[in-house]
């Protein structure tokens, strides 16, 4: 994966100190990907709006609507998701300040984040009360129902979304003896099937919470975004009914890039840009040009799928935003083609030599596939091959219920052995882009998550300690551990089954002396032969 991105890897020079674009060249490959391909093909028309006359903005979002998201002509805005309420009501979370602040848009680290309502999904939204100080907010609901606002550097809890009093906190952080990328903040946050949290922070790191509140523990030592040159924040993470997603905003090339996962922690980086300026279109096919598109949020159906995506825009480089002149943000919300509910009936793994996989496309309430689906279009198999036109065609389909078995050639899918959620594109009978991912019946969703902290040694015991944690859903097989320095092995070890949430103390001997002084380890969990984890833990400072 990391050759397919090399052609990203050039920074070209930025025009200016206070330059907020940088070209970034993109793969010759990505010329060739078919549309539904790229996360951006998912990004459909704005509903209509209201648009107006004489309002802030350069020309090129004139044509905006302005009753879209929340916009307001002397405030700015910021940041901010959306929760529903079982009275239909949605309630958008997002920051702002005083247009005509003495500093413009670079007051936005003084401000406040407003808790806003409306009937509909895109808007308007009327501000009710304000929730507090802070910036780049993201909300969640616990298990328990209390809603919890991150901000930078805290959060908010209430007993409800519409509290007129939430209570200011701070998580805890527990490294684990990794280093921190980046620092903690820009956070964002996944439900896991168990209701505990998965957290990546702005640096890429994997955090994880028993509860979403504290503590969150670190399980990685380097981020988990693309191998890619890049100055990446805005990181926004979700989790549907299949696997984990996650969008990465590299803000000075103004690209951005879309991930899977099945675990929360090992990624595929699909191809093309997941989003890119000009994403924000009307039913006519006119734009709203804005100059940035940041702090992206989702807002998920039932099964988890992201039905709109919430971005914080402004209409010009941020240090040009005065007070009292023309230029400001808003916060804007676009639908996007939530995908299609997808499972495959081979029971056995798929591999080259399987002859045919059968697919079941899932009917959904406005959508019937056995009058929709142009079966003929359909190509299915791995997001390396479906991305490019290519994969296994369809053979036969035959109803079950309303629900449509599409039986596909097995040459040609590129599905592996670590393939977790294959991938299907195609077209309805009217045009319109197909696609999802599909559950293998055969592939565990809830897998252990072994993990190590920094071993150290106990001259009295003269052992070499080592505690092994679990932090996945499902019980781990016995495994292996190894605690190297350099290219020498120090201690080898024997890890028991542990449940989920369990961990063990092992005390190891040392095939050779330990150093008394500052030591670099790196430690390998290897589970029947398969490296599970591989981690360098730096000395320790003062040691």
């Amino acid at each position: 994966m990391k050759q397919f991105f090399l052609g990203l890897m050039a920074l070209a020079l930025c025009a200016g100190v206070n330059a907020q674009i940088t070209e970034r060249p993109r793969p010759a490959e990505w010329k060739q990907l078919v549309r539904g391909a790229r996360f951006m093909d998912r990004f459909l028309p704005m509903p209509d709006g209201r648009q107006e006359h004489g309002i802030w903005g350069t020309d090129s979002v004139q044509n905006r609507y302005v009753d879209n998201g929340i916009e307001l002509p002397d405030v700015s805005f910021w940041g901010g998701n959306i929760l529903q309420t079982p009275d239909g009501k949605y309630h958008l979370y997002v920051c702002g300040w005083p247009e005509s602040s003495p500093k413009g848009h670079m007051f936005w680290s003084n401000s406040t984040v407003f808790h806003a309502v409306s009937d509909r999904l895109t808007g308007p939204f009327r501000i009710c009360n304000s929730v507090g100080k802070g910036h780049n907010p993201e909300a969640f609901r616990l298990d328990d129902g209390r809603v919890v606002v991150y901000v930078i550097d805290g959060y908010y809890i209430a007993d409800a979304e519409d509290s007129p009093v939430w209570t200011y906190q701070k998580f805890d952080f527990d490294p684990r003896g990794r280093k921190i990328i980046e620092g903690l903040s820009n956070l964002t946050f996944a439900r896991r099937q168990d209701g505990s949290r998965l957290m990546v922070c702005r640096g890429g790191g994997v955090w994880v919470s028993r509860d979403g509140l504290s503590p969150y523990r670190q399980l990685t030592d380097e981020r988990v975004y693309p191998p890619v040159e890049g100055r990446f924040e805005d990181p926004v993470i979700w989790r549907d009914s299949l696997q984990y997603h996650l969008i990465v905003n590299d803000w000075l090339g103004r690209i951005a890039f879309y991930q899977r996962s099945k675990d929360g922690l090992h990624w595929v980086t699909e191809q093309g840009e997941a989003y890119v300026p000009g994403v924000s279109f009307h039913r006519d096919g006119e734009v709203e040009h804005w100059f940035k598109y940041e702090r992206p949020k989702v807002f998920q159906d039932r099964e988890g799928r992201a039905v709109q995506m919430n971005f914080a825009v402004i209409d010009t480089i941020k240090w040009d935003d005065l007070p009292g002149d023309r230029h400001s943000s808003k916060n804007i919300c676009i639908p996007l083609n939530k995908g299609l509910l997808l499972s495959v009936l081979n029971e056995k793994p798929i591999t080259p030599s399987t002859k045919r996989i059968e697919v079941r496309i899932q009917a959904e309430t406005g959508f019937h596939p056995l009058t929709d689906v142009d079966v003929e279009s359909l190509r299915f198999g791995s997001y390396t091959e479906v991305n490019f036109g290519r994969g296994s065609k369809p053979l036969r389909s035959r109803a079950d219920g309303e629900d449509l078995i599409v039986t596909f050639s097995g040459k040609g899918s590129g599905i592996t052995a670590d393939e977790f959620a294959p991938k299907l594109i195609g077209r309805t009978t009217g045009g319109d882009l197909l696609y999802g991912y599909a559950r293998l019946p055969y592939v565990d969703y809830k897998p252990a998550l072994l993990s190590a902290c920094r071993p150290w040694y106990d001259a009295e015991k003269k052992a070499l300690c080592v505690k092994v944690e679990n932090f996945g859903l499902s019980a781990s097989r016995p495994s292996e551990v190894e605690v190297r320095v350099g290219d020498a092995t120090l201690a080898t070890g024997e890890i028991p089954a542990l449940a989920p949430y369990g961990e063990t103390d092992l005390s190891l001997n040392p095939l050779s002396a330990v150093s008394a002084g500052a030591v670099t380890y790196e430690v390998i969990i290897r589970c029947e032969g398969v490296e599970v984890e591989r981690i360098i833990f730096q000395p320790e400072k003062g040691k």
